[in-house]
């Protein structure tokens, strides 16, 4: 690790990091463990390790420790998707049901709760709007209406339910919420991602995560299902309480991540640790290359951490959601994350051009290509709005960095 002063931090205020994290929300109890890991111009600067990654056992988090990454996982799908379009195998504006004929005439909720009265989309579903979620599917835990309501009857995403092509032919029998590009909507659209990297390139979505993404980076813990060796690293999640406790949600003894699933899911369904996930981010911060591994070039990485929500919006414009991280101005959408195009308007100490997202476990990263900083946060407390830890987190960081 080297010295954060050579990379223009502050120990001091680093320290200061630390205790914040430790004394706001470990020792409370309000989550179990804390990992941070801030790396600038492709070098470590500091490691934040606090608490217990199974607290029922009394183990200590460690470097090493595995993670469920949730949402973390759609920066993934994405760079892959984006790696068939840049072998012209693909293009953002193709429409979705050329890969997907199940979905030729996928129409938009006007009424009913099934069967569905719907009316024409004003254009197809196109694959920019899986990216930057405009696509009209949506999530079951959204509880908006009944969309959302037969999302859930039908266990829609259910990452050990149906495999990928029983997936699609059960979204063919659901309507749209909005016709796509008209508004944002957090969904399953990183899931149909998946999809369409295994049907285009031809090889099963996981198989090409590994040896295209996870081989070359060396993110040897990182994948759909925790393996034998890997079990005792494998950190507990747990259900924030209203009274700012902790109630074991999953048990690693015993969780689902521990088979093998038959639906691999983009949109959620990898593990991790902060060690291959801050790989993946020195990648991107890297222009799409880590230690002589090209994944991507440039200038695609570069669209990618564009917003690229309709008219140049935000969020707050646009956004049908009601999820919790879709609440900044001054924050788009671009091809897998989000990004911060300005900081004053969010109210965010960031950098014009971050992008950033995070997993339902409260788990989070961010890039900033101004800073040259990548940061990594893990931690295992459902749901991610129990706390506003990330938001605090950006501050603190950045409040450490005291030379360009």
């Amino acid at each position: 690790m080297t010295r954060p002063e050579k990379l223009g931090f502050s120990s001091e205020r680093l320290g200061k990091l630390d205790r914040f994290l430790a004394s706001r929300y470990v020792e409370p109890g309000k989550i179990p463990c804390a990992q941070v890991q801030i790396s600038r111009r492709g070098e470590l600067v500091h490691e934040t390790l606090l608490g217990q990654a199974d607290r029922e056992r009394g183990k200590a988090v460690a470097t090493d420790t595995l993670f469920r990454i949730y949402s973390m996982t759609k920066p993934i799908t994405s760079l892959a998707f984006m790696m068939l379009v840049e072998e012209g195998l693909v293009a953002l504006d193709d429409p979705v049901s050329r890969f997907i004929p199940e979905w030729k005439n996928l129409g938009v909720f006007n009424a009913g709760v099934g069967p569905f009265m719907t009316t024409p989309p004003a254009r197809p579903m196109q694959m920019v709007d899986l990216l930057r979620h405009t696509s009209g599917l949506t999530y079951g835990f959204q509880n908006r209406g009944n969309v959302d309501a037969a999302y859930r009857k039908l266990k829609i995403a259910d990452s050990y339910g149906p495999d990928m092509d029983a997936f699609v032919a059960e979204l063919a029998k659901l309507p749209l919420e909005f016709s796509p590009g008209e508004a944002w909507n957090y969904s399953i659209s990183t899931d149909v991602l998946g999809v369409l990297v295994e049907r285009i390139s031809g090889m099963p979505f996981q198989t090409f995560l590994q040896t295209r993404i996870f081989d070359p980076l060396k993110m040897s813990d990182t994948g759909f299902q925790v393996r034998d060796d890997q079990r005792p690293r494998f950190a507990a999640c747990y259900n924030a309480t209203a009274t700012g406790g902790l109630t074991l949600q999953d048990d690693p003894e015993t969780s689902p991540y521990l088979n093998t699933p038959s639906f691999h899911s983009g949109g959620g369904g990898l593990v991790s640790t902060a060690k291959d996930y801050m790989a993946f981010c020195r990648m991107l911060g890297n222009g799409g290359v880590l230690d002589g591994q090209r994944l991507i070039a440039p200038k695609t990485l570069k669209l990618m951490a564009s917003n690229h929500l309709p008219g140049g919006q935000d969020l707050t414009d646009l956004s049908r959601s009601l999820f919790s991280e879709a609440t900044n101005a001054g924050v788009g959408f671009g091809l897998g994350f989000a990004v911060t195009f300005d900081p004053v308007k969010a109210m965010l100490t960031s950098s014009p051009g971050e992008y950033y997202w995070g997993g339902a476990a409260s788990t989070a990263f961010w890039v900033d290509p101004v800073e040259d900083i990548q940061v990594v946060f893990m931690t295992q407390v459902l749901p991610s709005s129990s706390y506003p830890i990330r938001r605090e987190l950006r501050t603190l960081v950045y409040s450490a960095l005291v030379e360009p």
